[in-house]
């Protein structure tokens, strides 16, 4: 189990008040495919709320307990029938190829009959990346930008 300072658990506290349950455990309790269902919510946001349908207040404690315990989060409340769990978000940042910039894609293209009767015709076509494929299923190379001539005489 995760653990909080204080400090921590009351920035995380302040944080959570404008969130609302993503999940929801009714009377029957806790189940694996709710714990799961708890593990992807963790995974995306980091700090969640839970509702517990129950008037049994141990039997919350010991789900509280039990999610934080399996899932490796951290308590941060338990109000009522809320509870708030946080767990640090994975750093999953995309590592970006060393080619940035528009490159070749492919596009279909879709063309209805000329007589509305027959089937439409498909087509795969590359693109490069300063064209695009206009409504009527043409290719058009993007239009140069236009300068201002008086910017371009002050040097601008």
């Amino acid at each position: 189990m995760l653990k909080l300072t204080p400090a921590e658990r009351s920035e995380l506290r302040a944080e959570a008040h404008a969130l609302s349950p993503v999940v929801l455990i009714s009377e029957e309790g806790l189940k694996p495919s709710l714990l799961k269902e708890i593990d992807n919510s963790l995974n995306s946001h980091g700090l969640i709320k839970v509702r517990v349908f129950g008037d049994d207040r141990e039997a919350r404690i010991a789900i509280y307990e039990t999610i934080c315990d399996k899932l490796g989060a951290a308590p941060v409340q338990h109000i009522g029938k809320l509870l708030i769990m946080y767990r640090p978000q994975k750093d999953a940042a995309k590592a970006r190829t060393e080619t940035r910039g528009r490159g070749m894609r492919e596009v279909t293209i879709v063309k209805p009959s000329p007589s509305g009767t027959k089937r439409p015709s498909v087509t795969k076509v590359m693109v490069k990346g300063n064209e695009r494929v206009t409504a009527g299923g043409n290719i058009k190379r993007e239009k140069p930008r236009q300068k201002s001539r008086k910017k371009s005489a002050l040097g601008q």
